[in-house]
């Protein structure tokens, strides 16, 4: 199982040390941060977030089995709409991956969506090329939206990010 706990300024080593290089880094964050990766931009990060009034929160995954820190995601709710949007998913425990821990952050994501904060949709946008993050999306329920083609430039290569998004009647009907 996971829990999913706010991520706090004690954690921004753990997370930095996730992050070897800047392709990487896009993968994960997008163009929201710059590498290296440092504590100023993490400070930004959460500044205002966590909060009940907050439409943005940042967590940390932890595996509940040996209460190692093992993950990374946050939620941008959009209240007028009743919907979020994942992003920044990162399974960055090395030896946590290839063993259910994605979905399991995924399905805990989900549930904080449809059940805590009462929304109707949840998205997420992942690069084309990351075949096994788009397997487990699925897993969890996610249907395929679109694809912003070329949306990101690493180096001298352009990346497609493909929009997933799950629907709260199609998430009750997986529980």
């Amino acid at each position: 199982m996971i829990e999913l706990a706010y991520f706090t300024r004690e954690d921004f080593g753990t997370l930095m040390g996730w992050i070897p290089n800047e392709a990487f880094m896009i993968q994960w964050a997008g163009s929201t941060f710059t590498f290296p990766l440092h504590v100023h931009q993490l400070e930004q990060y959460i500044k205002g977030a966590n909060q009940p009034i907050s439409d943005t929160f940042v967590y940390k995954a932890i595996d509940q089995q040996t209460g190692q820190i093992m993950g990374h995601l946050s939620l941008q709710i959009d209240r007028r709409n009743d919907s979020a949007r994942i992003g920044k998913v990162l399974i960055g425990e090395e030896s946590a991956r290839g063993k259910g821990m994605g979905l399991r952050l995924i399905e805990a994501a989900a549930e904080l969506a449809f059940c805590t904060f009462k929304l109707h949709r949840v998205s997420l946008g992942v690069f084309d090329f990351n075949h096994a993050a788009i397997s487990c999306y699925e897993r969890a329920g996610f249907q395929r939206e679109g694809l912003l083609r070329d949306v990101r430039k690493c180096g001298e290569e352009y990346w497609s990010l493909l929009e997933m998004s799950l629907l709260e009647e199609e998430w009750k009907r997986r529980m």
